[in-house]
């Protein structure tokens, strides 16, 4: 299982020729995608047209949701700290992503440069 991040289901939903839209779709394919309800969320902010709708309205019955529970939110808040702390600046859903892939131990697909600098840091927690 993998949690997949929002750059990356953009990147397989808008069906753009990438590395990371290939990645996804062979996670689809063997059942290995997941998300967490933050990443949801910014699909659903996202969302472009009735196709779109229609292809994520049909995900949420297949794909797994990870949960982000207190322990989520309790890594990400001291991720969050350490972030500032090193000067690195991302958006608070990038590092509650990745509180949450570190917390339920999955690897993360990502095309974000974030997660590059964020994920040893939160896995360092």
């Amino acid at each position: 299982m993998k949690l997949v991040d929002t750059s990356s289901w953009v990147e397989y939903l808008r069906e753009r020729d990438s590395e990371a839209g290939d990645n996804v779709e062979v996670l689809m394919l063997s059942g290995e995608a997941a998300w967490c309800d933050i990443t949801l969320v910014e699909l659903w902010h996202g969302v472009r047209g009735a196709k779109e709708k229609r292809e994520l309205t049909e995900m949420e019955k297949e794909i797994e949701c990870i949960p982000v529970d207190a322990a989520v939110w309790r890594l990400a808040s001291r991720l969050a700290l350490r972030c500032r702390e090193k000067g690195i600046t991302v958006p608070i859903s990038d590092i509650v992503t990745a509180a949450c892939a570190v917390n339920h131990k999955l690897e993360l697909e990502h095309c974000d440069k974030h997660f590059d600098e964020i994920l040893p840091l939160a896995k360092a927690l």
